[in-house]
């Protein structure tokens, strides 16, 4: 049974996700401890763990910790203010998930239940694969990229660092997308998405705002 101390940073939903996964995985409740800036959450429980605030500490945190949030640039914020050093970063497979032994997870990623992480791939740190979500064989995911729930990328997929790929879009073999990129929901990727684009639709193009 794990022992060590880990601290959930966030209280939201994607929280609630990283708890459950931890606890199917045997962490008792007390080895939990969820942190939020909220301070009226302060002293309540999420899915019998404790509460705590602020999210981050002065003087750092013990133990070991994972960025429960959403957010690409708040997730590599929390992780990179903790205090600790990467390989106290904890990387989380749910029990239900697929993880190949030739792929490689980095510190902080999770991949939630039902998600595929497919042979010779690699994740960087602070990565997001969601639920049902697909990275298929030889991808290359950059660090603190969230793949959202029933996304998919197929064989040979390079994706640079703090993109948000998605619900339900499809990344086409091959495809490269650049830094902070953003791929909209059920978006079908079939050509190379310059850094820091927002695509959608089928097949995905740029999506230009227009100038009021």
């Amino acid at each position: 049974m794990p022992t060590d101390t880990v601290h959930v940073l966030g209280a939201g939903g994607h929280g609630r996700v990283v708890i459950d996964a931890l606890q199917l995985l045997g962490y008792p409740n007390h080895a939990i401890r969820v942190r939020d800036d909220r301070y009226e959450l302060h002293g309540t429980t999420m899915l019998g763990c404790a509460v705590e605030a602020p999210t981050l500490q002065p003087k750092g945190l013990s133990g070991r910790v994972h960025a429960a949030v959403g957010s690409a640039q708040v997730r590599q914020f929390l992780l990179e203010g903790s205090g600790l050093p990467r390989d106290r970063w904890l990387t989380i497979a749910h029990p239900r998930a697929c993880v190949a032994l030739s792929a490689s997870l980095g510190p902080g990623t999770l991949v939630a239940a039902l998600a595929v992480v497919g042979p010779c791939a690699h994740l960087d740190s602070g990565v997001i694969v969601n639920h049902g979500a697909v990275v298929d064989h030889d991808c290359q995911v950059g660090a603190y990229t969230h793949i959202a729930p029933s996304a998919s990328l197929s064989g040979g997929v390079r994706v640079g660092a703090r993109v948000l790929i998605g619900a339900g879009a499809r990344i086409l073999p091959g495809v490269r997308i650049g830094d902070d990129a953003v791929i909209g929901a059920g978006a079908v990727v079939l050509t190379e998405v310059p850094p820091g684009q927002t695509w959608t639709g089928i097949p995905a193009r740029h999506a230009i705002k227009e100038s009021k």
